[in-house]
């Protein structure tokens, strides 16, 4: 099995940018290395400025390179597109999605790190660079770049896939983790405690669904939420061992529950159950509780 540690630079983040430059480590399964590879390439597309401010690659450096698919580093990596073999990527969907711009579909078996560090230090923050220097990774990269005459750059492609190599390394024997628990990592989805962005940024998502559910009824509606946060979501919504609150946002009850609402005037409730826009889940409720009455 050969293990390849994988990183580009691209001309943007958007749909139509594309990839400039190519690195990558080839690993043995001792994580020795055996391959060093590392292209600029010409893309069909000008650089982002905003791009050039991070990699500080611009089209002047590009301009006479060959196209992706006549380098020796895209032909190689065709090579070894296997399932027999590895692809280790921080956050891989991003660069995978580049590569299939060039006509390259990954057979590879699949490590993303970004997934991986969410799994095994939910607490943390999960970039590359972060990790860098949180993780003490940055001690061991002078030793390897004077052994391979390597240069290291922050967002430098080449750079990045030597933090990453080191990255890998660090969960294989720190957690005790083998390629295959890693691989399975990648593909389960995280299960968060926590909103980690938004309205309730850092409040449990358990204490949301009780006291917001039309904040999470709302969330679920979204078709590109992220799909660990709808597992998330559904998780706890499933375990949930006490009753949501939904609450009138507006009108002579504004704030009150339905149930106490309920308990003083149905007519009232009779009346925002046939005219008041509201969520899904609180016209079920309050349709629950008048077929009782």
């Amino acid at each position: 099995m050969k293990i390849v540690i994988l990183d580009t630079e691209t001309t943007g983040n958007k749909e139509e940018d594309r990839i400039i430059q190519l690195s990558y480590l080839v690993l043995n399964e001792n994580l020795e290395i055996e391959e060093i590879h590392d292209e600029l390439v010409k893309p069909p597309l000008p650089i982002s400025f905003e791009a050039m401010a991070v990699h500080h690659i611009t089209n002047e450096m590009v301009e006479d390179k060959p196209l992706i698919k006549h380098t020796e580093s895209y032909k190689r990596l065709k090579e070894l597109n296997s399932p027999e073999n590895l692809l280790v990527i921080h956050n891989a969907k991003f660069d995978l999605d580049m590569l299939k711009k060039e006509g390259f579909n990954s057979f590879f078996k699949l490590i993303d790190t970004f997934r991986v560090l969410k799994h095994l230090i939910p607490e943390g923050k999960f970039s590359l660079q972060y990790n860098r220097y949180a993780l003490g990774l940055y001690k061991k990269e002078k030793d390897i770049c004077e052994k391979y005459n390597i240069q290291i750059n922050a967002h430098d492609a080449l750079g990045d896939v030597i933090v990453l190599g080191l990255l890998f390394e660090y969960l294989v024997t720190n957690f005790e983790k083998n390629v295959e628990e890693l691989v399975e990592l990648t593909t389960k989805p995280v299960l968060h405690d926590k909103f980690y962005q938004g309205k309730y940024k850092f409040e449990k998502i358990k204490d949301v669904l009780i006291k917001d559910p039309d904040y999470i009824e709302y969330m679920l509606s979204l078709t590109d939420l992220d799909p660990d946060v709808k597992y998330s979501i559904e998780h706890h919504l499933e375990n949930l061992d006490e009753p949501m609150e939904f609450r009138f946002g507006v009108g002579k009850y504004k704030g009150m529950t339905i149930e106490d609402v309920a308990e003083i005037d149905m007519q009232y409730l009779s009346w925002a159950y046939h005219n008041m826009k509201m969520g899904k889940w609180m016209r079920e409720k309050i349709g629950e509780i008048l077929s009782r009455n």
